[in-house]
């Protein structure tokens, strides 16, 4: 399904998610793109939005290509499968953590 933008989409998803507002859900959003979708749906939900703080961890040589990810605060979450696959040393892991 194609969407007029990421708000209208937000808006579609917060009609789908409508029943679970009883449930006094919490909306996390990654910043830039998710935030217009989930801001109709946290205020459809009456639910609080919060923004989850995440960096991409990009493979060497082509940085779109995830290989892990960093919260905020948080340990580094590696896609063993690709570091092996790509055969990231750990130094250069290291780095790019």
């Amino acid at each position: 399904m194609i969407f007029a933008d990421r708000a209208a989409a937000g808006r579609q998803l917060a009609g789908q998610l409508a029943p679970f507002g009883a449930e006094h859900p919490l909306v996390l959003a990654l910043p830039r793109g998710g935030v217009p979708v989930a801001l109709p749906v946290a205020q459809r939900l009456g639910a609080p939005l919060d923004v989850l703080i995440v960096r991409k961890l990009g493979a060497p040589g082509n940085p779109e290509y995830a290989i892990g990810a960093l919260a905020e605060g948080g340990s580094p979450w590696i896609r063993q499968d690709a570091v092996a696959e790509l055969g990231v040393s750990p130094a250069v892991l290291a780095r790019i953590v």
